[in-house]
């Protein structure tokens, strides 16, 4: 009996030992973690409160691919000189329009096809009564619909508006199950052709200029040569991606006083990327997001 009592003591001894070792191990190698320098460039996240926007918008994830690097001419290009400008460094100094249409499509445009999405609202004529820009930069045009809109209002309040059209004018795959009207030649879709037709038809190619390659790489360029809107519409991509990337590079060369707006807030297409992208942006700047009708736009805080 005293045998088996002095071996069930031994036992709990030996128990209460193994958990003394084992909380100081746990101890020391917590204390080792802690102690050893980290390598990430990244701030830690509190774990007493929930993470910022901002600390958020550091982690290395997919907004990373995003940050805008290109640095900004010193010095805005004017306004009456914005137009030769884009016609000096992209069009070897002459117009796209002369000489146009070329042979090998004239045939194959309509006289007018102007199409859009909310290309008429009234947010359009809200913002250039308020802004009265000198230079509207539109990103993502498809057939010029709210560009020659636009061009409209400036030439009915007197407005000396040159206004830049951003698009690759490439469609989207399968676009042409819809627009079965836009012509292809050899796998190229005429739709820069045919948005040119647009602007010629209504007597608007000396305020719409077409600036006819990707948005990201477009915007680059502007920031660089010092190219700057008072208006910008952002209405490309309608993916989070895309629309962030556009929103961030567009933020960029927005003159002081200016104002960013653009469409899709509401779809749900591609997951209601849009609305994310805008919404990310305005927490991250401190800004505010106002609708119009189908639009929405930003307002400093």
């Amino acid at each position: 009996m005293i045998k088996e009592q002095r071996k069930a003591k031994a036992k709990a001894i030996a128990v209460k030992l193994a958990y003394v070792i084992l909380l100081l191990l746990t101890y020391t190698l917590g204390y080792l973690v802690a102690s050893y320098p980290s390598s990430s460039p990244y701030p830690p996240l509190s774990h007493t409160s929930a993470p910022s926007i901002v600390q958020l918008a550091n982690l290395p994830n997919q907004l990373d691919h995003f940050r805008v690097t290109t640095h900004c001419a010193d010095r805005p290009v004017q306004p009456g000189l914005v137009r030769q400008t884009i016609l000096d460094r992209v069009f070897n100094s002459t117009s796209p329009y002369q000489d146009f249409p070329p042979p090998h499509v004239r045939g194959r445009l309509r006289p007018k096809r102007i199409k859009g999405w909310g290309s008429n609202g009234a947010v359009f004529e809200n913002l250039i009564r308020k802004v009265k820009p000198r230079t509207i930069i539109e990103v993502g045009t498809f057939l010029g619909a709210s560009a020659i809109h636009m061009a409209n209002l400036t030439r009915q309040l007197g407005l000396q508006t040159q206004i830049l059209c951003i698009d690759d004018f490439r469609g989207w795959p399968g676009f042409r199950d819809r627009f079965r009207d836009i012509s292809m030649v050899n796998g190229d879709v005429l739709l820069l052709h045919q948005f040119m037709q647009n602007v010629v038809s209504v007597n608007f190619t000396d305020s719409v200029l077409p600036v006819p390659f990707s948005t990201g790489s477009v915007l680059d360029k502007l920031c660089e040569w010092g190219i700057f809107g008072d208006l910008i519409e952002v209405d490309a991509g309608h993916d989070f991606n895309s629309a962030w990337s556009d929103i961030n590079r567009a933020y960029r060369i927005l003159r002081p006083g200016g104002v960013l707006f653009g469409h899709d807030y509401f779809t749900a297409a591609a997951d209601r990327g849009v609305k994310r992208a805008v919404t990310l942006f305005a927490r991250v700047h401190n800004l505010k997001i106002r609708i119009d009708g189908q639009h929405w736009v930003m307002d400093p805080a």
